[in-house]
């Protein structure tokens, strides 16, 4: 199939889109995609979630209920672990993970199995995309060379780019439907084909790059700008600790200046699948080029000694009440890394929650968006917050400001609190002790 063709069926919605991955980003991605109009077939390698799909069953919170389910129904969208059916795909996206190893070097292990997969049912005129956060360089040094090994050129044969998911979980405004887009293809024709696919699907802009290399390092920019000032906030707020003064209270000063000024906040640490991991990619890659990324890296660090603050802070707020951590009644608000969402992914509130085990706390934890969730293998359940289980707590800490908790019953009833998120923010008569980050 030339490339005009595949314009064509693109332009005309019959195309059959293929979506690897059905996580926080390939599930959205694939329900945009069968809105659009076009035959969805989602791949994954959990058995559960393809179930889930198939019966029109919801497990991510950017994806509405209904919507899942009608487009199963309608069989715009099913879902598979049968690898074969990439054979009926004219595009393909692939938007599986890619975590650090042990020694923080990315682990891209699952991108190379997904192209492996689409290399063995790739036939000419397909359209590849990899969606999934990694280091510049990875859609031309590892996956081209493993589509090309079937004999097919790029540009001519195959297309194939890179367009980095943009998902926030929980945002009220931006959802992958009208966040801008960036794409690079290898070729000016891939770049033109994979635009074509985004702009047929989504409202928001699609822009095109002069590469895949510049849509990758783009994302890593992306992510590692905030690392790094989340990293000056934290900083900011150990700074202000030890002077006394109110850090939420300076950044509200400081972003009346209507330029030249961007408020970012400080947190018990950073937490999600992008921002703590997403700049060791870059950190990796640098190297072999004889750089030394120091700015990123010490942001790095800055965020990551966080839970530790947290509990430090924790240890002397009890011991003004002559309270050891050890023996205490910890209240623990909130598991997952932001507000509102149930994803606990590289959450700062783990470390925290494995220190106070370590610390031998008697610890109670909350959570209305998470039943369960596992640290190192140990399974922890969360509980209801009551009125009783305020009162019973030594100390109250706020980890995770979701809207569902009670804030007026916390400032009420609560004996010790200490709030990491500034979420009792602009609420007066505190009854009890309150100390912010």
């Amino acid at each position: 199939m030339t490339s005009k063709a595949l314009l064509q069926k693109i332009e005309e919605k019959t195309a059959v889109i293929g979506v690897i991955g059905l996580g926080y980003v390939g599930l959205p991605l694939a329900v945009e995609k069968a809105k659009a109009g076009y035959k969805v077939i989602g791949f994954d390698i959990l058995p559960h979630r393809v179930e889930m799909v198939n019966e029109g069953t919801n497990y991510i919170g950017d994806v509405v209920d209904e919507d899942l389910k009608d487009l199963v129904q309608k069989g715009q969208l099913k879902a598979t672990t049968d690898y074969s059916l990439i054979a009926e795909v004219d595009a393909c996206a692939i938007c599986v993970p890619t975590p650090l190893d042990e020694y923080q070097q990315p682990n891209i292990s699952y991108v190379e199995a997904s192209t492996k997969s689409i290399a063995k049912y790739l036939k000419v005129g397909t359209l590849v995309v990899l969606e999934s956060t990694t280091y510049p360089g990875t859609t031309e040094e590892v996956v081209q060379p493993i589509l090309e090994e079937t004999g097919l050129k790029v540009g001519e044969d195959f297309y194939l780019a890179y367009s980095p998911e943009r998902v926030d979980p929980g945002n009220k405004i931006y959802n992958t439907k009208n966040t801008p887009k960036v794409v690079g293809g290898v070729t000016s024709e891939c770049t033109k084909i994979a635009a074509a696919l985004y702009r047929s699907v989504l409202e928001g802009e699609v822009h095109e790059v002069s590469s895949p290399r510049v849509a990758e390092m783009e994302k890593i920019l992306e992510n590692t700008f905030r690392n790094i000032n989340i990293g000056l906030a934290n900083e900011m707020a150990i700074l202000c600790n030890k002077m006394g003064i109110d850090v939420w209270e300076v950044i509200d000063a400081a972003k009346t200046k209507p330029y030249g000024f961007m408020a970012f906040y400080p947190g018990p640490g950073l937490g999600g699948h992008c921002i703590p991991i997403d700049p060791f990619y870059l950190t990796w890659k640098a190297r072999e080029y004889n750089y030394h990324t120091r700015l990123i890296e010490v942001a790095g660090e800055i965020n990551n000694e966080m839970p530790e603050f947290v509990i430090d802070r924790s240890m002397k707020i009890l011991n003004r009440y002559g309270k050891a951590l050890n023996g205490s009644n910890v209240l623990v608000l909130g598991v997952a890394y932001k507000k509102d969402i149930d994803d606990y992914r590289e959450s700062p509130v783990l470390p925290i929650i494995q220190m106070l085990e370590k610390y031998q706390a008697n610890m109670t934890i909350c959570d209305p968006h998470i039943s369960e969730f596992k640290v190192d293998g140990k399974m922890y359940h969360t509980v209801d917050l009551t009125l009783e289980r305020l009162k019973e707590a030594d100390l109250v800490l706020i980890a995770t400001d979701h809207s569902a908790f009670d804030y007026q019953m916390i400032a009420d009833h609560a004996n010790v609190i200490f709030d990491t998120r500034n979420a009792l923010k602009g609420m007066k008569d505190i009854r009890a002790d309150y100390e912010k980050l």
